[in-house]
C-alpha cells in the first residue's frame, strides 16, 4: 500500500492498486471528526473521483474506533467540521461519484455513523456498534441521519433507533441488511479490501454509472425512469470498454480496462 496523504496527521490516504484508503487517524480522540480531518476527506475524495487509475475508495478509522462523531472540543471553540459543498466530514451531503465502503472497527456514532450511512458498501467487525445518539443530547442525527436511515433499513426500526438514541451492535445490522459483511474483531479493513479489490475488477465507467443510476432514481416518475438512465447508461454502452468487454468474453481473457 503506497500512501499518498498526509502521513501520521489527522488523516492518512494510500492507494491499493486501484482501490484509495481514507483513515481518519485521531484515535485519541476516538476519531472525533474536526474541521481538518473533514477538509482532507473532501480532498481526497475529489482525488478519487478525478484518478482514472482510482475505481473505489474505502474509509476506516485508526486505533481500533470508527468515528465518535463531532470533535466537540471544537464545537466548543466555535469550529464545524463542514466542507462547503460536500458537509459534514467533507463527505455527507455530496459523496463521491465512485462507490465508497465504510470499514468499521469499534464505535460509529452520530457523525460517525452518518459517514457509514453515506457509503456504499459497509464491512464491519462483529465486535463494533452504530448509533444515532443526538436525542440524548438535545441534538438532532442533521448530517444525513434522519435522511438516510428510514431508506437503508425498515422503517419502525430506523424510527425505534433515531427515536431511542440506543447502541445498535453489528450483528443486528447485519441482520438488517445495512451491513454487507461481517469480519472478526481487527480485520474489518482487511474484508472491505477484499471487497473493493472485487469491484475494482469491473470496468470503471460502468461503476460509476451503475452508481448513479442507482443513488438518484429513487425519486425519479415511474414512467421516466428509463429514459432518464440513458444519461448516465448510454454513454457507458458507447465507450471502448464496452466493446473491450465483449472482446475480452469472447477471447476467454481477462478485460483491460481504459476508462473511456
Amino acid at each position: 500500500m503506497t500512501e499518498t496523504g498526509t502521513g501520521a496527521e489527522e488523516l492518512v490516504v494510500a492507494e491499493s492498486g486501484r482501490v484509495l484508503v481514507i483513515t481518519m487517524n485521531r484515535p485519541e480522540a476516538r476519531n472525533a471528526m474536526s474541521l481538518r480531518m473533514a477538509r482532507g476527506i473532501a480532498d481526497a475524495l475529489t482525488m478519487l473521483d478525478e484518478r482514472a487509475d482510482l475505481s473505489v475508495g474505502v474509509i476506516t478509522g485508526a486505533g481500533g474506533t470508527f468515528c465518535a462523531g463531532m470533535d466537540l472540543k471544537g464545537f466548543a471553540r466555535g469550529e464545524r467540521p463542514i466542507v462547503e459543498g460536500r458537509g459534514f466530514a467533507g463527505l455527507v451531503r455530496r459523496p463521491p461519484d465512485k462507490p465508497l465502503i465504510a470499514a468499521v472497527e469499534g464505535y460509529a456514532l452520530a457523525g460517525g455513523f452518518e459517514i457509514v450511512l453515506s457509503c456504499d458498501l459497509v464491512v464491519a467487525s462483529r465486535a463494533a456498534t452504530f448509533g444515532l445518539p443526538e436525542v440524548r443530547r438535545g441534538l438532532t442525527a442533521a448530517a444525513g441521519g434522519l435522511l438516510r436511515l428510514q431508506h437503508r433499513i425498515p422503517y419502525h426500526l430506523a424510527m425505534e433507533l433515531v427515536l431511542t438514541g440506543r447502541m445498535w451492535p453489528a450483528p443486528q445490522a447485519h441482520d438488517a441488511r445495512l451491513v454487507s459483511r461481517l469480519t472478526e474483531p481487527g480485520a474489518a479493513l482487511d474484508g472491505a479490501l477484499e471487497l473493493a479489490r472485487e469491484i475494482a475488477e469491473n470496468a470503471p465507467l460502468a461503476l460509476v454509472a451503475s452508481k448513479q443510476v442507482m443513488v438518484r432514481s429513487a425519486d425519479w416518475p415511474l414512467d421516466e425512469r428509463f429514459d432518464r438512465q440513458e444519461e448516465f447508461v448510454n454513454p457507458v454502452r458507447e465507450s471502448a470498454d464496452a466493446k473491450e468487454g465483449a472482446l475480452a468474453f469472447v477471447e476467454k481473457r481477462a478485460p483491460r480496462w481504459t476508462g473511456r
